[in-house]
């Protein structure tokens, strides 16, 4: 996947919760990324085996709105958010958003 400032947003708001549950909506908002970009690479990271995706049980859902659909990081999506970041600390084009490498 080519390495933009929207993937770098939003795999840092998924990795501030590696193993939870996250929705687009609220994806959106944390990461800083319209949802016209947001889907599409959702539906990339699905494509390329990061995600797992699922639907809130009715049960879950509050007033009358819809169950939501929500995206969860796998063991594989895991590993490249970690790649991407690391890789994103030792790009200067980055390096607002992530901070600098260690040393």
């Amino acid at each position: 996947m080519r390495k933009t400032h929207a993937l770098i947003q939003v795999v840092l708001a998924l990795m501030e919760d590696p193993d939870g549950r996250h929705w687009g909506y609220e994806l959106s908002k944390q990461s800083g990324v319209r949802s016209g970009v947001l889907y599409p690479m959702l539906r990339r990271m699905l494509d390329d085996g990061w995600l797992e995706d699922g639907w809130e049980e009715p049960s879950e859902a509050t007033g009358k709105r819809p169950p939501r659909r929500y995206y969860k990081l796998n063991a594989e999506g895991q590993a490249a958010a970690v790649a991407i970041l690391s890789e994103a600390r030792q790009d200067a084009r980055f390096r607002a958003l992530v901070g600098r490498p260690a040393l």
